[in-house]
């Protein structure tokens, strides 16, 4: 068996609240040090995804950690080209909806999450750092704001 706590840092990038169509963006993950970054979407309350297309949460990137300064990532730079992760269902509280995996190379990255009309959720997003040039590294890790 392998140690993998010294190899990983957990992020929690925010609680998110969604409502209607909204946009809401976590904070940032630093990946510099790392190579390999997975953002996952956690629900907790879902009162109302939406209309039947629920709502969806897109991995962005940024060189630096301004609002401004975030875009879309590109589908070859999402692990199997996912960049996004939807939910639909009403009654998945308490459920992770998914993950992406970053490929990219800017030095921060995220989750945006936009609803559809009636969209009425509240989500968490946690990024999950692996590969770390230098080991051990410090398991809980600190997201960093947008400005």
């Amino acid at each position: 068996m392998r140690d993998m706590l010294n190899n990983k840092q957990v992020v929690h990038l925010g609680t998110l609240t969604l409502s209607g169509t909204t946009p809401a963006a976590s904070d940032w993950v630093d990946v510099r040090g790392f190579d390999a970054a997975t953002l996952i979407m956690v629900n907790r309350t879902v009162t109302d995804a939406g209309t039947a297309s629920g709502f969806t949460a897109t991995l962005q990137e940024g060189d630096d950690s301004t609002a401004a300064g975030a875009s879309a990532v590109a589908a070859a730079q999402g692990v199997n080209g996912a960049v996004t992760i939807t939910e639909t269902v009403d009654a998945n509280d308490n459920n992770a909806s998914g993950a992406v995996g970053y490929l990219g190379g800017k030095r921060y990255a995220r989750l945006n999450v936009v609803g559809t009309t009636g969209t009425n959720a509240s989500v968490d997003v946690v990024a999950v750092l692996s590969k770390p040039h230098r080991a051990p590294t410090t398991f809980v890790g600190t997201s960093v704001a947008a400005t």
